[in-house]
């Protein structure tokens, strides 16, 4: 595999029943550039290696005085001189696109992890940990794939080495061949406490860059309640935890780097001793014995591989764990062949909501994580203990969703999360989504009621004839307001035109005024379509077809909203902002009003569109 040859087709299936497996797949799939580092890795090697035989063979040369030796000791150093440099040059070229690939295969692993899962991404793992993963942690895992071709080379020429030493020279090259092992297993024993380190340092490191994003995600919330130095104090403990922990990993990565120099020293100083006494006794030339030298002095080369391989496991080993973490995170297997979109009600057996097919539902929870994890759920992404099996699984026409491929199940179910991303590009770009093309850009941002938004674009916009459908937006749209921001994500969504529209709280960010005209915006151009909505606004859910109180993850309660305000206390306790009263429960329930003229849906009553003054803006989303 070539670097130009990427991204890959298909990154394959990675085996992710821990760090270590998705370790070993990485390399496996990579088998080819392995191999190839491999052998340029022995090339290089055993070039090196070899260059003491061409020395020892010009010092016996100049001792005996011989012009012809010392020329064929000259010739030999010249070649293994251009080995050891095609060697070093090709070593280098596969190992880096060894590390690229491998690198560029996690990327792409978890890029189709994150498009898959969307939005419960970040509620199932920690944002932190998933920017950790998707950039530090794809260098380190991409840094062993590559020297593990490098560290099996340099295995390979220490055996080569001590084998041809025993057979060149037994005297000495008995003492190498008992010494070099010897040396190569010697930081085994302080691995585990370094590795212990450096998973704390990483660990602190992982909690630290949570803690930033955090911060710098909710940077305008903290400065409006004067938090920002509170979480800058935090954030500045847990930097000093981790330049600590880092300087305690340091210090065992640096004692084994230590033991690596002191131990080969101490290798060489008895191969000269002893050799030397066999030269002064006559048992061994002086080549032979410079031969031995200079191959003992070049093992030092090699065996920095062990260290380096050790290191890269230590490091790449917890990257590789969060990985697999991320990249096991999943739908339920698709029971489903069929690529026809499903059409019908939607219901969820969990919770025993049900949203009647082109009906705008609108669901109360009162608890806005519980209304986050039913929208999740209604899109096709069970989680934890709800995915136990499938009938957790929600049914679309009879169909179960997270059956369904994914590219079905995202076009039969589009779910607005309550704080949507706005992605940079030009207003054209960001509503050029996929769509059944029944709703125009215009007509969605119309109904989202987008023309503040669309004036504050064409001021902006450096066209000549101001169009701001070509205004660039910056990244999550931080140069618009809240309320702008989220209508801008409502008519993205209005664009799709899926079969069910899950909104998510979708006027929390506008004021009253707003939010009465995008209530009847969005039940206009959804006319005949699936839409639920969950929310506990008022102006919303008095132009709802069906109401349904959701209590502790149950259904409790259906009709309209004024019915259910009349005879629901939990209910009127939800969108009042007020406590229910100690009388009131479900058990006894308090007699409904008399029935109120049921009018067609289509005929309900809209409130008329009210001029802002001047001074109206949206009102921010608060802390």
């Amino acid at each position: 595999m070539q670097i130009r040859h990427l991204p890959y087709a298909d990154p394959g299936e990675p085996d992710v029943r821990s760090g270590t497996r998705f370790l070993v797949w990485l390399g496996r799939e990579q088998w080819a550039g392995q191999l190839a580092a491999l052998c340029w890795g022995l090339v290089l090697q055993l070039g090196i290696a070899a260059l003491p035989l061409g020395v020892g063979l010009a010092v016996q040369a100049v001792v005996d005085r011989s012009g012809s030796g010392l020329a064929v000791a000259g010739g030999v150093l010249a070649l293994l001189g251009v080995v050891v440099a095609v060697g070093d040059m090709m070593l280098h070229r596969t190992a880096v696109t060894n590390w690229i690939t491998a690198a560029a295969r996690v990327q792409q692993l978890l890029a189709r992890r994150t498009a898959e899962l969307g939005a419960v991404l970040t509620r199932r793992v920690a944002a932190g940990e998933v920017v950790a993963v998707s950039t530090g942690d794809v260098e380190k895992i991409g840094w062993f794939v590559e020297a593990m071709s490098r560290f099996l080379a340099a295995a390979l020429t220490l055996v080569a080495v001590c084998v041809g030493l025993v057979l060149y020279l037994p005297e000495l090259g008995a003492v190498v061949a008992v010494g070099v092992p010897l040396l190569a297993l010697a930081p085994l024993p302080l691995l585990p406490r370094a590795t212990r380190r450096a998973d704390a340092q990483r660990e602190k490191a992982g909690r630290a860059t949570e803690l930033a994003s955090d911060t710098v995600a909710g940077l305008r919330v903290l400065r409006g309640i004067g938090g920002e130095e509170l979480f800058l104090d935090r954030y500045r403990a847990a930097s000093q935890e981790v330049r600590a922990a880092a300087v305690r990993s340091a210090r065992s990565w640096a004692l084994i780097a230590a033991v690596q120099v002191v131990l080969p020293g101490l290798l060489m100083i008895v191969v000269v001793v002893y050799g030397a006494r066999l030269a002064f006794e006559g048992r061994i030339s002086v080549g032979e014995l410079v031969t031995v030298y200079g191959a003992v002095m070049l093992t030092h080369h090699p065996l920095r591989g062990f260290e380096e391989i050790a290191m890269a496991y230590s490091f790449s080993r917890p990257s590789a764990k969060r990985a697999a973490r991320v990249l096991a995170l999943s739908r339920t297997e698709p029971v489903a062949a069929t690529g026809q979109v499903p059409g019908g009600d939607l219901y969820d057996p969990v919770t025993g909501l049900l949203a009647p097919a082109g009906c705008l539902t609108a669901v109360v929870c009162g608890d806005p994580d519980a209304a986050g994890r039913l929208a999740d759920r209604l899109g096709g992404h069970p989680a934890g203990a709800e995915a136990a099996g499938p009938e957790a699984s929600v049914v679309l026409g009879g169909v179960p969703l997270d059956g369904l491929p994914l590219d079905v199940a995202r076009t039969a179910v589009l779910v607005q999360d309550k704080d949507p991303v706005l992605l940079s590009g030009t207003l054209r770009e960001l509503l050029d989504v996929p769509s059944s093309g029944a709703v125009s850009p215009e007509d969605a941002l119309a109904a989202a009621q987008c023309g503040d938004v669309l004036d504050a674009l064409a001021q902006a916009s450096a066209d000549p004839g101001g169009d701001p459908m070509r205004t660039p937006i910056t990244e999550r749209g931080r140069s618009l307001s809240g309320g702008q921001r989220q209508r801008l994500a409502l008519a993205r969504s209005l664009v799709t035109d899926p079969e069910v529209l899950v909104l998510d709280e979708p006027t929390s960010a506008v004021d009253s005024h707003t939010e009465a005209r995008v209530a009847a915006g969005v039940r206009k151009i959804r006319a005949g379509r699936t839409t639920v909505v969950l929310a506990s606004s008022p102006l919303l859910l008095d132009l709802a077809d069906r109401v349904v109180l959701v209590h502790e993850g149950r259904a409790v309660a259906v009709g309209t909203h004024r019915e259910l305000l009349g005879a629901e206390p939990r209910y009127r306790a939800v969108v009042s902002r007020e406590p229910a009263l100690a009388h009131e429960s479900a058990a006894e329930p308090v007699p409904a009003p008399m029935p109120e003229p049921v009018l067609d849906p289509a005929d309900k009553p809209v409130p008329e569109p009210i001029s802002e003054p001047a001074a109206l803006v949206d009102i921010e989303e608060s802390a």
